[in-house]
């Protein structure tokens, strides 16, 4: 089964593989999600990532508070 995370406070320049690669270390991405303004079609700073239950576990608790590109991440299980 899989878990959905929430992944806050990224630099507005990630892009959708950086994040993959950066969750990767810790098991299977089944997918990356960065969320873009509907309007202006700028990055809005957070996104979602899709990984099986236990990977997801290890990577949000070794990357929450951690530092991706000169900002701190907030990594957490996302909310329905």
């Amino acid at each position: 089964m899989s878990k959905r995370i929430y992944v806050g406070n990224l630099p507005f320049s990630a892009t959708e593989d950086e994040v993959r690669e950066k969750f990767s270390e810790f098991g299977a991405v089944e997918s990356v999600n960065l969320i873009n303004d509907r309007h202006t079609g700028q990055p809005r700073g957070f996104g979602f990532v899709e990984m099986e239950d236990e990977g997801a576990d290890k990577a949000i608790a070794a990357l929450d508070s951690t530092d991706f590109g000169g900002r701190t991440l907030r990594v957490s299980v996302a909310r329905e």
